[in-house]
C-alpha cells in the first residue's frame, strides 16, 4: 500500500520516492494536490515556478496522466529512464516552440544547456515527476529528474518527431530523462528554490544534482523487477481500445499466419534498432525459425555482431504460446545465440517460468508488448494502426 501524505500536510512536505500526496474535497480545482504542495498551478503537463524561458524557471514539475495514447510518456523502473513528450501536442500550430505552455521552449532550453558547460548547466532547473493518482487529484512522486541519459546520445535524448493528425503534420518533442537516485527532495531545498536561490548552492541540493551539474554524470534510480515471470492478465492489454488493436492485428492477418512474421520482424526492429540483417526463412523450412539476423553491438567503426533466430505466432489473445511452440526454438538456438519469440498473446506460465528458470537467452515479447510498442512508436490508435498495416503488409492481390 503507498504512503500518502494528507492534504493539510502537503505544503511543509518533503517528496519522498513513491508517495502520493492527496487532494482535497471541495470538489474544484483547489483540491489539486500540485498546487497545495509546489506554487506550480493547477493545469497542464508542464508546471513551474516563474517564467519557463531560459534562466527563468525555479523549478519545473512535469505531470503524466499515462492515458494518453497518442503521446505515451513512460517511465522504465529498470533503467531509471523517463520518457517524456512535449506540448505541442494537436495539429494546427506549425511552430514547435511556441506553445501556450512554453513546455517545448523549456524542454529545448534545458536540454541544449545540458550539453553545454558547467556554468549553463547550474540555470538548469530541477525537474520533478509527478503522475496522476487516486483518489481525486491526488498525485504520485517518481522522482528527480536530469535532462538526458547517460545512454543516449546528444543527438537523441531530445527529438522532433512528426505526427499526422486530420490530414495535417506537426512536430512535437521526444525527451529523454534520467530519475536520479534519491529517495526524497527536502523541502528546504524546494523552498530555497522558491525563493530564488540557484540549485547548486543550496545547502539542501542532493548530492546527485550536484554531480549532474558538475561532469553530467548520471546517477540513475535503477530498480529491477522482482517479477522474472508475468501473469496472463500483464501480457494481454488492459484498456478496451489496446484490445481492439491487437484484434486489429490478428484479423489483418488471419489466414495468412505467415505474413505475419514479416510484422513480428517489424516490432522487433522497433523494440531493437541496433538490428542489423534480419531475413524471414522460407515457410516450408524454417526449423523452428521465422527469421534470422543479428543484432549490433560496440562502435560503428567495429562493431560486434550476435545472432539471433525469432519465432512468431499470429495466435488470437485467448490461445497461449504453450511448451511445444518454445521448444521448437530453443532447440535451434545455438552457442552465443539469442531468440526473439514474438505473439499476439501469451505465453503459459509453465513456458514462462521454464526459459527464465533454465536461463535460455529468449525475448518473451507478447500481446501487450506489441501494442506498447506501436503506441512508442507512433501508432497510438486504431486507425492509425489500421492504416501502418495497410501499407506495409497488405493482403496479396
Amino acid at each position: 500500500m503507498s504512503h500518502t501524505v494528507a492534504f493539510a500536510d502537503l505544503a511543509t512536505s518533503d517528496l519522498t520516492l513513491e508517495t502520493v500526496y492527496l487532494g482535497g474535497t471541495q470538489g474544484n480545482t483547489a483540491d489539486d494536490a500540485l498546487a497545495k504542495l509546489l506554487p506550480v498551478g493547477n493545469q497542464g503537463g508542464f508546471r513551474y515556478k516563474r517564467s519557463p524561458t531560459a534562466d527563468r524557471a525555479a523549478l519545473v514539475v512535469l505531470f503524466t496522466s499515462g492515458t494518453d495514447i497518442d503521446w505515451p510518456d513512460e517511465l522504465d523502473p529498470q533503467t531509471g529512464i523517463f520518457t517524456y513528450f512535449g506540448d505541442n501536442k494537436k495539429s494546427g500550430n506549425p511552430d514547435l516552440h511556441t506553445t501556450a505552455r512554453g513546455g517545448n521552449s523549456l524542454l529545448c532550453n534545458a536540454f541544449e544547456a545540458t550539453h553545454a558547460t558547467v556554468g549553463e548547466r547550474e540555470k538548469v532547473p530541477p525537474f520533478l515527476l509527478f503522475e496522476k493518482a487516486a483518489p481525486g487529484r491526488a498525485a504520485r512522486f517518481r522522482g528527480l529528474l536530469a535532462p538526458g541519459a547517460e545512454s543516449v546520445s546528444a543527438d537523441d535524448d531530445l527529438v522532433a518527431i512528426w505526427r499526422t493528425k486530420d490530414k495535417l503534420r506537426f512536430q512535437n518533442y521526444r525527451a529523454k530523462f534520467t530519475v536520479l537516485d534519491v529517495g526524497k527532495v527536502e523541502r528546504a531545498w524546494i523552498n530555497d528554490l522558491i525563493a530564488g536561490t540557484a540549485p547548486v548552492t543550496s545547502a539542501h541540493c542532493p548530492l546527485v544534482w550536484r554531480a549532474w551539474v558538475k561532469s553530467r554524470s548520471y546517477e540513475a534510480l535503477i530498480a529491477p523487477s522482482t517479477t522474472i515471470v508475468r501473469s496472463k492478465a500483464a501480457q494481454l492489454p488492459a484498456g478496451k481500445a489496446d484490445q481492439k488493436i491487437l484484434a486489429a492485428i490478428h484479423e489483418h492477418f488471419d489466414g495468412r499466419p505467415h505474413d505475419f512474421e514479416k510484422c513480428a520482424v517489424a516490432i522487433w526492429r522497433m523494440m531493437a534498432p541496433a538490428t542489423a540483417t534480419c531475413d524471414l526463412t522460407r515457410p516450408s523450412r524454417d526449423g523452428g525459425r521465422d527469421a534470422i539476423g543479428q543484432y549490433q553491438l560496440g562502435p560503428a567503426a567495429d562493431p560486434v555482431l550476435i545472432d539471433f533466430a525469432l519465432e512468431a505466432k499470429c495466435y488470437r489473445a485467448s490461445k497461449s504460446v504453450g511448451v511445444r511452440d518454445m521448444a521448437r526454438l530453443i532447440s535451434r538456438l545455438r552457442h552465443r545465440n539469442f531468440g526473439v519469440f514474438v505473439t499476439l498473446s501469451y505465453f503459459n506460465s509453465q513456458v514462462y517460468d521454464e526459459v527464465r528458470s533454465d536461463g535460455h537467452p529468449i525475448a518473451l515479447i507478447c500481446g501487450a508488448d506489441v501494442v506498447n510498442t506501436l503506441k512508442n512508436n507512433g501508432y497510438g490508435d486504431l486507425a492509425a494502426v489500421k492504416g501502418w498495416l495497410q501499407t506495409l503488409f497488405p493482403p496479396a492481390k
